[in-house]
């Protein structure tokens, strides 16, 4: 493709070569850059990408994007913009033929609830028919391929890679996760979105590395509503009308509140046979009686925007209701059915905030004993530590403090943090550094109306020890503790998910 082909929609200036140069791809990492490529020099946080132009002409780079002056040989064409962020969306957009233009774009952001509303989305479509790709936190999915996501919202390059597969290999919709620095760092710029979903916004991910306050924070979110045809809002969350500010979409709104075109009525908290989940009366534009098989006000929340999205575009509400009484989410209170007589569940729960959110949510179920299993990670702020230590004394009943990513610090040295919090409180823990073995413990200590959650892992499949990854998933733990264990000893046993 000719250079003068990808570069129409955005401003640049032409500093040496050619606009009729052939570009064979697009690349902004060094080491993959091959002939013909066109290199975008990224200013990043860590490394700045025109300290590699020389590297990549070598390598056969025939035009390089930048901000910054370069010295390489005449015959590299070079063009100067503004934000090569920016530019490397645009380009990318435009070099694999705008594959979202050919799609059902679905974006979701917020603070909480993203991973879940989007697999409750494509498991709708999916169910109606619709061959929908999936990118978000913990995997893209396209067809048959699952991709392990390093990132919540892929760089524009890799976004885009990937949405022109999800063309070639004939599907028509994708819903994706779109976080606040995916909007920032332009990561969804030339990403055509027929809906965004704002789920609900509280303090997070501000720092030196993120949004330098919750103002920012808040306004790349809004961004979403700027480049979408249709936005879904939760109209419960105190930032609501902060959040559509300046939008640019259609409006249509969910919640609990009378006003929300999507309105949940009457909620029950549902349980049966170690299952928790919540029921309501669904009005406004639907009508309809519904089970979400997940627990938690949140999970209403979730469900509603999920259904917004399926019934614009024509899913029938007995395969919502399915879908809903069935969701599975990795990592995302996500039920581990091994007993009729007590809850075992995985929760991506990793600071104060969402401990204190999963064990509020179970406690609200009237557990016999509400425990927690957890550890922190090591290389990270003692005060995380002293916090889930607090947070976990004052609402379980019972705390088990376990090894969560220790990397280069003493697991026991993290333990003795987290007890410290703890220390201001009267609740009861026992400390099993070894990970399976808390998890073991808590199996075979179980009893009859216990919810036990273990949290901090989630949807992780690794263990990260002095500078290594290792493999290990929590649904595998337990899967070797039965084999392990005389599983008539503990409570209620009815193994329904290993089966």
């Amino acid at each position: 493709m000719k250079l003068k082909d990808i570069v129409k929609e955005i401003t640049y200036e032409l500093v040496q070569g050619s606009l009729d140069t052939e570009v064979t791809d697009v690349e902004n990492d060094s080491r993959k850059v091959t002939a013909g490529n066109l290199f975008f020099c990224i200013t990043g946080a860590k490394s700045d990408g025109h300290q590699y132009a020389s590297e990549v002409v070598d390598k056969g780079a025939s035009v390089l994007v930048v901000e910054k002056e370069v010295e390489v040989p005449a015959a590299v064409t070079v063009i100067r913009v503004e934000n090569t962020r920016y530019a490397m969306a645009m380009l990318s957009a435009a070099f694999y033929g705008h594959p979202s233009d050919q799609l059902i774009v679905i974006g979701i952001t917020g603070t909480k609830g993203k991973t879940t509303t989007t697999y409750m989305i494509h498991s709708m479509l999916e169910a109606a028919g619709h061959k929908t790709g999936l990118i978000g936190t913990i995997e893209s999915i396209i067809g048959d391929e699952v991709i392990p996501s390093p990132n919540t919202t892929p760089e524009s390059i890799v976004m885009q890679r990937r949405l022109k597969k999800m063309v070639d290999a004939g599907l028509d919709s994708v819903v994706m996760e779109v976080s606040s620095q995916g909007l920032m760092l332009d990561r969804v710029a030339g990403v055509s979105f027929d809906y965004g979903i704002f789920t609900n916004l509280s303090e997070d991910h501000i720092g030196p590395n993120e949004h330098k306050d919750f103002a920012e924070y808040l306004g790349w979110k809004s961004k979403l509503f700027t480049l979408c045809k249709k936005g879904i809002f939760n109209i419960d969350d105190p930032y609501f009308e902060d959040i559509l500010k300046g939008h640019t979409c259609e409006v249509m709104t969910y919640g609990e509140k009378d006003g929300a075109d999507i309105q949940a009525k009457n909620l029950n908290l549902y349980e049966k046979d170690g299952h928790l989940g919540i029921t309501y009366q669904l009005d406004g534009m639907v009508q309809a009686d519904v089970l979400v098989g997940m627990p938690g006000g949140f999970s209403v929340h979730n469900s509603l925007a999920a259904i917004a999205v399926a019934k614009d575009m024509g899913v029938p509400m007995e395969k919502i209701l399915e879908i809903l009484k069935t969701i599975r989410v990795k990592g995302r209170v996500e039920l581990i059915p091994i007993s009729n007589e007590f809850t075992l569940l995985i929760d991506y729960a990793h600071n104060a905030m969402s401990l204190d959110s999963i064990l509020n949510t179970l406690r609200a179920y009237h557990p016999k004993r509400l425990i927690s299993l957890f550890g922190c990670g090591g290389n990270r702020s003692k005060v995380r530590r002293y916090e889930m230590g607090e947070v976990s004394g004052k609402l379980a009943d019972f705390t088990i403090i376990t090894s969560d990513n220790p990397r280069d610090e003493e697991p026991q040295a993290i333990m003795d943090d987290i007890k410290i919090g703890m220390a201001k409180t009267d609740g009861r823990f026992v400390e099993i550094a070894d990970r399976k073995e808390a998890i073991r413990y808590a199996i075979m200590n179980a009893e009859q109306g216990d919810v036990i959650v273990l949290a901090g892992k989630g949807h992780e499949d690794y263990q990260e020890i002095k500078g290594k990854k290792y493999h290990m998933d929590e649904r595998e733990l337990i899967r070797e503790i039965l084999e392990e264990e005389d599983v008539s000893k503990i409570c209620g046993y009815n193994n329904r998910y290993f089966a």
